[in-house]
């Protein structure tokens, strides 16, 4: 089982190398990267590529580890125990499977996508140490221990907004993905828009990326807003020649796709102001 790529998603051969060696390695795949650069189209890439399921777990900060394998629901117990109703007497109507317990009871082989782990507290990843490298949790209210039938692939994604445990660090295979370099961003676009007209696409390349390395950016535009801004400058049918120059001058077309708060919106003001003086 190997993963090649999809029609639909630009892996470079590191990437490729890195979800390969999770499988051989049957170890969780950590991504890192800058929001927007694919880490969760990711999972669903190889889960399409490798022809399997998907099982999303997006986190949240309020996510308890807990909620991946099941929960309890006392409450209703207790009041349909109050109302006399049969399912009472069955104490697995009140238990709720999470996700993991999901992939684990699968009868064929899952891909598992833990997203934005570094969204949840810092205990999350030690409260999930043994479930992943066990593959199997005990269920208290049942007795019951649940087993992977068939070992997921698990793809754990992180924008690096704090630090992960050495623990659990240790348990994975990690690939940080590098914002893609001219060539590999057009490869990517020309993979969303076939047929994009080329001076389009050339200018459009050239101004966001002197748009990423403006010095003083606070957020620097992702692929996934170029995707975006692209797609607007093809629906409107935007002359290359308007995006041509040096995009300090003024603020880029259509500049609300790229350009996400105020400050940067005022730095390219001051840069256009400073520029006619």
């Amino acid at each position: 089982m190997r993963f090649e790529g999809t029609a639909s998603y630009v892996a470079d051969k590191d990437l490729m190398i890195a979800v390969n060696a999770a499988i051989a390695l049957e170890k969780p795949l950590l991504v890192k990267g800058e929001p927007g650069t694919g880490k969760t189209e990711l999972a669903r890439q190889v889960a399409a590529g490798l022809g399997l399921d998907l099982i999303e777990w997006n986190i949240k900060s309020t996510t308890k580890a807990q909620q991946g394998l099941y929960e309890y629901d006392a409450v209703s117990r207790l009041r349909d125990s109050q109302l006399g109703e049969a399912r009472f007497n069955d104490i697995r109507n009140y238990i709720k499977p999470g996700k993991l317990w999901e992939a684990f009871v699968s009868d064929r082989k899952v891909v598992l996508l833990i997203d934005e782990i570094d969204k949840a507290d810092i205990e999350f990843p030690n409260d999930l140490l043994q479930e992943l490298d066990r593959m199997e949790f005990f269920v208290y209210e049942t007795g019951e221990t649940v087993r992977a039938k068939n070992r997921p692939i698990v793809i754990i994604t992180s924008n690096n907004e704090k630090e992960l445990p050495d623990a659990f660090l240790r348990r994975c295979f990690f690939h940080y993905i590098r914002f893609p370099d001219m060539e590999t961003l057009q490869k990517i676009v020309e993979v969303h828009f076939p047929g994009i007209k080329p001076n389009l696409l050339r200018a459009a390349l050239t101004t966001f990326f002197e748009i990423r390395e403006t010095p003083g950016l606070k957020k620097k535009p992702s692929t996934s807003e170029v995707l975006d801004w692209i797609r607007l400058l093809v629906a409107e049918d935007v002359d290359p020649a308007d995006l041509r120059g040096d995009a300090r001058s003024a603020l880029p077309k259509l500049h609300g796709a790229l350009l996400k708060n105020e400050q940067d919106v005022h730095l390219f003001e001051r840069l256009a102001f400073m520029a006619r003086r």
